[in-house]
């Protein structure tokens, strides 16, 4: 690696799709604290015009407590001046061409400014409408490649994946790309442009059936899920941003391509503070629930590994790849960023960790009474889940629901409430099930060459760590992921 990360950012343009997302922030706070050189960052938001997208920077990005260190660092004063000398807010939207920029003279200036591009925007729902889903995570990409591909001083396109494209499966995963029309399955034919006009018909079907809107959204959501495990995908999401990859592979020519894999992304490890997240991510939500005492039982076996990673070290890794490979023509590189590997922590360990985290530091019910959790039931299949929540809720539903035919005038809304609750439980399972029971385990062979390609400027670079075997996992979740949780999305 010829120059070290910082001196790679400083005189550069970059365009970064995905603002205001989490990972988005993240990598916008690092580049300003550390290279505050770095040319210009035109910042691609979702806004009806420049005074709104520039509102969206400021109340979505800038003045959120990721910015502390830098607002404490600089002044408030000195802050704003960064972001107004560095950042362009820029309203459009992958999914269109030219991503939705409409005023020529500001589309001309990019593409003869822009050195690097890192999208990182994507919908990551995993039922996501079939329609929205192939939009923004399989034709946005391959708009975003385009739109790189018109940049006179394009040096890189990093693309932000998921390394879950491979499906839920075990065995060890490989950092290699996809080909095109490649399919999980193994006994079906995938033609992207057979998906898109697949959908296309089925959306007209539906709007021409005059169905309501929640009826078309749950028609195109189902779609999306069929058509993935048709294919071998468990979700939409995955499926989707795996056909995204196909696109960039093929099209692609001599642009440099760099598709980042992370695992289950988390809070920040140590920049620019520990515990910074913003929402709830993927085993949040378990963490959550069991610390509010809703989680009396859960489909997951302990011995799982779950393949988390911190963002601050994902945005680290991403940087890292961009200083290798900015101007090598014709490659395209894989790189699976998570822990799995080099330092797994299993479902377990975490629900250990947990527990005693709640036991110790219990968090506070509205009437101000500390809510007191069990340990609960781990089941490691569906099939004995599904008897569990048959034994211990559907039968004395079923009690409730005879009860309100024979008394009608006072359990209903009980039993509609309950009814609700159970359903949305097994949806969410049902959705989560591929990861929580996933037993594969993810290579990262080009992450650790990167990694000991960069020991020899260490010294000069020590702000870019990106090694999970640095990660004390018990340590990690008690005194920086779980608090950053209360503190930041639970706000207690």
């Amino acid at each position: 690696m010829e120059s070290n990360c910082v001196q790679f950012l400083g005189n550069k343009t970059i365009l970064i799709t995905g603002a205001p997302g989490f990972l988005a922030k993240v990598l916008v706070e690092k580049i300003l604290r550390l290279q505050p050189n770095v040319k210009k960052i035109y910042l691609l938001l979702r806004a009806a015009d420049t005074k709104a997208a520039m509102q969206r920077l400021r109340r979505e990005v800038v003045e959120i407590d990721l910015f502390k260190v830098l607002r404490n660092d600089l002044g408030e004063e000195n802050l704003n001046d960064l972001v107004r000398e560095n950042i362009v807010p820029v309203p459009g939207d992958i999914s269109i061409h030219n991503l939705g920029v409409k005023d020529s003279d500001l589309l001309q200036r990019m593409w003869s400014e822009i050195d690097i591009i890192i999208n990182i925007a994507a919908t990551t729902n995993f039922d996501e409408r079939y329609d929205i889903g192939l939009g923004i995570n399989t034709f946005g990409a391959l708009n975003v490649l385009k739109f790189a591909k018109k940049c006179v001083n394009g040096q890189l396109l990093l693309h932000v994946s998921t390394a879950y494209v491979c499906r839920e499966n075990s065995g060890l995963f490989l950092e290699k790309p996809f080909t095109m029309g490649q399919t999980l399955s193994g006994d079906t034919k995938l033609d992207i442009n057979v998906e898109f006009e697949l959908m296309k018909q089925k959306l007209k079907e539906l709007q021409h059936q005059d169905c309501s809107e929640q009826e078309i959204s749950q028609s195109m959501k189902d779609l999306g899920m069929t058509r993935a495990k048709l294919h071998g995908w468990p979700n939409t999401y995955v499926f989707t941003k795996a056909l995204g990859e196909m696109l960039m592979g093929k099209y692609r020519e001599n642009l440099p391509l760099v598709i980042v894999r992370p695992t289950m992304i988390t809070s920040t490890l140590a920049e620019p503070f520990p515990g910074w997240i913003e929402g709830l991510r993927t085993i949040d939500s378990v963490i959550v629930a069991y610390g509010k005492g809703r989680l009396k039982c859960f489909l997951a076996d302990p011995n799982t590994v779950l393949d988390l990673i911190p963002a601050d070290m994902v945005v680290n890794a991403m940087i890292a790849t961009a200083t290798a490979h900015s101007g090598e023509s014709g490659i395209q590189t894989i790189y699976h960023v998570g822990s799995s590997f080099q330092n797994p922590v299993t479902f377990g360990q975490l629900h250990e960790t947990t527990a005693r985290y709640f036991t110790k530091k219990p968090l506070v019910a509205r009437n101000g009474s500390p809510i007191i959790v069990t340990k609960g039931t781990l089941l490691s299949t569906m099939g004995q889940f599904s008897l569990y929540i048959t034994l211990r809720y559907k039968l004395p539903l079923l009690i409730l629901r005879l009860m309100n035919i024979i008394y009608p005038w006072g359990q209903g809304d009980k039993y509609n409430d309950d009814s609700r609750k159970i359903k949305l439980a097994m949806r969410l399972v049902e959705l989560y099930q591929p990861y929580l029971l996933f037993k594969g385990i993810f290579d990262d062979l080009n992450t650790e060459r990167l990694r000991r390609r960069r020991q020899s400027i260490k010294e000069l670079d020590g702000s870019f760590e990106f090694d999970p075997k640095s990660i004390n996992w018990d340590d990690y979740m008690a005194n920086t992921h779980i608090p950053g949780l209360i503190t930041h999305v639970l706000k207690q």
